[in-house]
């Protein structure tokens, strides 16, 4: 088997490294493995400078994942790199999405059993990636707000115990009691799929299946089929919110009548102001934004 690098977040707390410990010891037992922890973008780009042709596992979660392969994207190095999970993340969204066990020991002995397959990666309009996936509307404004609660909620206690894990509740909550409605024209490979006049509740553009934690947003995605799923909600009246959220609880909202759901190579939504959440990172407002697949951008290796 291949050597390989485990990428870690300098910042991992105390259950963390418990846990990346256990990992660590199943896959020394086949193979040799380096660990190199990283604390910021120029540290990151170090570790993957040297990492040579050996496998890239990033013990971490969606964020982490996203942050190392955006470094081997503008390196040009994640053509051919394969890649690893170990799922010690908050959401472990991309994890789920391929299969991959959410316990790390399972998740190592992936990495040691597993088959490397190819992965598609989805590049919007200025060259930033999307690992995962992409959305706008009423699940970005969640985000948003969440994200500016956990930043006031953060002070609020001692180190890492603090209230700032509040954030993102509060922010759904505030969004489900008045979510924002956006009027966007929706295009897929080129043919308009909603228009300015049918404000919409969400769009989501999906490589991955879940986000948030294992909420199916896009259910039907597949990170390898080299196409990307999208998803549009109409569901903008209040009994039509409470039935489109409860469908979604259990991954099953593509069946509503208010609801697109389809496969394509490229996506453009432009419009009034917008803000997306891309792998969770929140930027904005924007009126304009294209993404595209590039199909086998790289390989993950996952359960035979």
């Amino acid at each position: 088997m291949d050597p390989i690098l485990v990428i870690t977040n300098s910042d991992a707390g105390t259950a963390d490294e418990e846990s990346l410990r256990l990992a660590l010891a199943v896959l020394r037992s086949r193979t040799s493995v380096e660990v190199q922890a990283t604390a910021n973008p120029g540290e990151l780009n170090s570790a993957l400078h040297r990492a040579g042709s050996r496998r890239i596992v990033v013990a971490g979660g969606d964020g982490s994942l996203h942050a190392v392969v955006t470094t081997l994207y503008r390196r040009n190095d994640l053509k051919g790199a394969v890649l690893g999970i170990l799922p010690l993340g908050t959401g472990n969204d991309y994890a789920r999405s391929n299969d991959i066990p959410l316990d790390v020991e399972e998740a190592a002995r992936v990495l040691v059993e597993g088959e490397p397959k190819p992965r598609d990666l989805v590049v919007d309009e200025v060259g930033e990636i999307v690992v995962n996936n992409v959305h706008a509307g009423a699940g970005a404004h969640a985000s948003k707000r969440g994200a500016r609660w956990k930043g006031r909620l953060h002070s609020i206690g001692v180190g890492k115990v603090n209230l700032g894990r509040l954030g993102y509740p509060i922010g759904a909550l505030s969004t489900a009691v008045k979510p924002p409605h956006i009027r966007v024209r929706v295009e897929v490979d080129g043919e308009v799929v909603v228009d300015l006049d049918q404000p919409i509740l969400q769009l989501a553009v999906g490589n991955g299946a879940h986000v948030g934690g294992g909420t199916a947003l896009t259910p039907h995605a597949d990170p390898g089929d080299g196409k990307v799923d999208v998803m549009v909600s109409r569901a903008t009246g209040p009994l039509a919110r409470i039935g489109y959220g409860a469908k979604l609880a259990s991954g099953r909202h593509p069946e509503r009548h208010d609801v697109t759901y389809l496969r394509g190579s490229t996506v453009t939504v432009s419009g009034e102001e917008f803000w997306c959440s891309a792998d969770g990172e929140i930027y904005g407002p924007e009126r304009h934004r294209s993404w595209r697949v590039e199909p086998a951008a790289y390989s993950l290796v996952v359960p035979g």
